[in-house]
């Protein structure tokens, strides 16, 4: 899925050099695998927010604890999520950017998940889209923990 999703990236920004925003933590496996499998030059840059927490369901208060730190105006961004859930997070990060002057902004995820969704959102790049369950794995975490399978699970409680 990550190849299939690479290789429309690369075809949709051929001749140009888009700066991929990885959403850290849990987007740093995705980002990395799909960086291999793209045919295009890119930069890379990260942002980090946080809404959850130790607990399995958002507190809506998205903070931003780590801003980007490269020239984004009039460039063409690619923002690369693990998950889109609520989609507030995405909704906040979105305003962040668009703030910097960015020539277009678009979304690629690992997982589009619309079981909470409370914010409209536009995924133009998504690998797999499920309907409901708590993962983890390839990233994603609960309270920290499971980043680092090699595959996603259903966290059963």
């Amino acid at each position: 899925m990550v190849a299939d999703v690479a290789l429309r990236i690369s075809s949709d920004y051929k001749d140009r050099e888009p700066v991929l925003i990885g959403v850290l933590k849990g987007a740093f496996i995705f980002l990395s695998d799909l960086t291999r499998h793209l045919t295009i030059s890119v930069t890379v840059d990260f942002v980090r927010a946080t809404s959850y927490g130790p607990n399995i369901s958002s507190s809506e208060n998205i903070r931003l604890t780590k801003g980007i730190e490269i020239d984004i105006k009039n460039r063409d961004l690619l923002v690369i999520e693990d998950i889109v859930d609520t989609g507030l997070t995405l909704a906040f990060l979105y305003d962040y950017l668009r703030s910097f002057g960015p020539k277009t902004v678009k979304v690629c995820t690992l997982l589009d998940k619309h079981e909470r969704r409370k914010a409209s959102t536009v995924i133009d790049y998504a690998c797999h889209v499920v309907e409901k369950g708590f993962l983890v794995g390839y990233g994603l975490d609960y309270a920290e923990r499971y980043r680092g399978l090699p595959e996603i699970y259903k966290l059963k409680f």
